[in-house]
């Protein structure tokens, strides 16, 4: 018994030996790994109302929040998912400052993704952004993008191509933390290139790319390796486009989902793959900590989402990199229009929301901007003619809410801050065209039976009213339609021209409705002479100093027009321009059929009577046969 317990205490100490010994670790040893991240920033720069009395978002405060957790783990890499971009006034310094590449870099971002909205100024404006982030001399992450590549027929595709080389944008990244070699990549999805519809970029498989990047970073010595992908996730498995990433590449332990602005409480486990969400305009910086071993086993131990809200101090150093664009803001873009930042328009005494993404009906808030576009042809426009004149904007372009209390000049551009104008500064401008009465009504047949399949095509509009059943047949669901001025309403003309003002982005849209309608509705873009409108910067309203007058400064002139007064009350709620009923009234589904209601019904009653003939001789045969026997 005595040799035994010799020999046993000679082994446990020849192992504990063994284990000191370098180079001895187990092929499984377990390494931790923690990230911090974040996605859909849209140039968030300054804390904004949440609507609850509270405050959310604002990159000094999220400076604090990296700074806390970095200090609890000193090796955290900092990774964005891309969308860094547009969303707010200081977005207008995006060409010619950069100022979220430098504001990102200051605040230690390892690395960053290219989303969609990096392109709103087109593939030569993501081309002067670079430029202009190389010439600050300022620190900057890197930036990563696989699989979308300047078009070869691009113009401008060598002057783009030559800026992503000097600022050194790559498919991916190793990079090498507290020990660990990391292999980081990124990745543009299918509905971001589809968002993103003037950036000149050919976008590349997603899953042979990626998958590309893995192989490549593993024979690099990559030992843990993470997707920065702007594709994003969808309550639908087979629409979320991560997930089905995770399932068809091997060896991606950790995406990072942007695009879709989803806000994850918990990791999505994929196969091995964890993905994350932080949710949008830096309302949270995530972290999770993972151990992992060389073998590719991985477990969680933490996740959890930071909120940036007021009860976190502000960095004194970003705080005042951000009022410095303020001041540049001030200089420069706004001082055009005579405008402050923080300049206050009018009070409002309730909220307007932005619409809810999928739910058909009325809303204040899109409501209010549409009415904006027509005082603005009113009262801004320099050569408006006399002319009946609808106004339409869309869900899709409607990006912030209005909350209650004062109303400002930079809350006015959050709500309509997509874009840039032929004139190359932010925000889209207000266009004109012709439509004939019959395209009109096909106008809000689109919003009746497109916002289903594309929920951002639900439209507002002022000068029009209009009824439809969301159970009739898809496009002939418009009940009722007429125009409207004051409390006059007249009946549309199917052939005669009417003027339409929109936003240039949603007036594009108008052209594509064939393609969205199944080739079923068809609107043609026309000018006051009934020819097609092939150019749109041909279109552009201006005021009487010749500039361009843009959505969001439309909708704060419009807001300054109450002054003192305070917002009207009619836009406390929807006022019923649009009605929207979910009857299932045989008569109310079947009044006033068009032809393709009509087919539709021709078809269910032929297959009816193919039924019945069909049950009527299979019983006359059993019949038959029953006699028989």
């Amino acid at each position: 018994m005595k040799r035994f317990r010799a020999a046993a205490a000679a082994l446990l100490i020849l192992l504990c030996m063994t284990a000191l010994l370098p180079g001895a670790a187990a092929a499984g040893e377990v390494q931790e790994t923690t990230l911090l991240f974040t996605h859909d920033l849209h140039s968030h720069f300054l804390p904004q109302r949440d609507g609850t009395g509270r405050e959310s978002g604002g990159y000094a405060r999220l400076m604090t929040a990296l700074q806390k957790e970095r200090q609890a783990h000193p090796d955290a890499l900092t990774l964005d998912g891309g969308d860094f971009s547009i969303g707010s006034l200081i977005q207008t310094l995006y060409t010619t400052q950069a100022a979220e590449l430098r504001t990102m870099g200051a605040m230690g971002y390892d690395a960053a993704a290219v989303g969609n909205h990096e392109f709103d100024h087109g593939g030569t404006g993501f081309a002067q952004m670079l430029t202009a982030a190389v010439s600050s001399g300022d620190k900057l992450p890197a930036l990563l993008m696989a699989n979308y590549k300047p078009s070869t027929d691009n113009p401008d595709q060598l002057d783009i191509q030559r800026a992503m080389a000097a600022y050194g944008v790559q498919d991916y990244i190793l990079l090498e933390r507290g020990g660990v070699t990391y292999g980081i990549f990124g990745l543009m999805g299918e509905d971001s290139h589809d968002c993103a519809p003037t950036s000149g970029f050919t976008l590349g498989d997603a899953a042979e790319n990626a998958q590309r990047c893995v192989d490549a970073l593993e024979g690099q010595g990559a030992e843990f390796i993470i997707c920065l992908s702007h594709s994003g996730t969808n309550g639908n498995v087979k629409k979320s486009e991560d997930e089905q990433l995770a399932k068809k590449v091997e060896g991606i332990d950790l995406i990072i989902s942007g695009h879709t602005h989803t806000t994850l409480a918990e990791p999505i486990l994929v196969e091995d793959t964890y993905i994350v969400s932080a949710g949008p305009y830096c309302q949270n910086l995530g972290s999770i900590t993972l151990q992992w071993n060389d073998s590719g086993e991985k477990e969680l131990v933490d996740y959890h989402l930071t909120p940036i809200d007021e009860t976190i101090p502000e960095n004194s150093e970003i705080s005042l990199l951000v009022e410095d664009w303020k001041r540049q803001v001030g200089g420069t873009y706004l001082s055009r229009y005579g405008f402050g930042y923080d300049e206050v328009l009018t009070t409002a005494g309730f909220d307007l929301f932005t619409p809810t993404s999928g739910v058909q009906e009325g809303n204040a808030l899109g409501e209010l901007v549409a009415d904006a576009y027509l005082w603005a042809v009113e009262n801004l426009e320099a050569e408006r003619p006399d002319t009946e004149t609808v106004a339409v904007t869309a869900s899709g372009v409607l990006r912030a809410p209005l909350y209650a209390g004062d109303l400002t000049v930079s809350q006015a551009f959050d709500v309509l801050s997509m874009g840039v104008g032929t004139d190359g500064t932010s925000g889209y401008p207000l266009v004109s065209c012709y439509l004939t009465g019959k395209e009109l009504k096909a106008v809000a047949e689109v919003d009746a039976s497109v916002t289903p399949l594309m929920p951002a095509a639900q439209l507002y509009m002022s000068g029009m009213t209009y009824s439809f059943n969301t159970n009739r047949m898809f496009f002939n669901r418009v009940t009722e339609a007429q125009l409207y001025h004051g409390a006059v309403d007249t009946q549309i003309e199917n052939d005669k021209l009417y003027r339409v003002v929109s936003g240039m982005y949603s007036a594009q849209m108008l052209g594509t409705v064939k393609e969205k309608s199944f080739g079923l509705l068809s609107i043609i873009p026309k000018d006051e002479n009934g020819a097609p409108i092939t150019d749109f910067s041909t279109r552009v309203l201006k005021d009487r100093n010749g500039n361009e007058i843009k959505e969001w400064y439309a909708l704060a002139t419009y807001l300054q027009s109450f002054e003192n007064n305070g917002l009207s009350d009619r836009y406390s709620h929807s006022d019923g321009r649009k009605e929207v009923s979910h009857s299932l009234n045989p008569i109310a589904l079947l009044k006033n059929p068009n032809w393709i209601t009509l087919v539709a019904l021709l078809v269910i009653i032929l297959v009816v009577a193919l039924v019945i003939f069909l049950v009527r001789r299979f019983v006359f045969r059993r019949r038959r046969h029953y006699r028989g026997w």
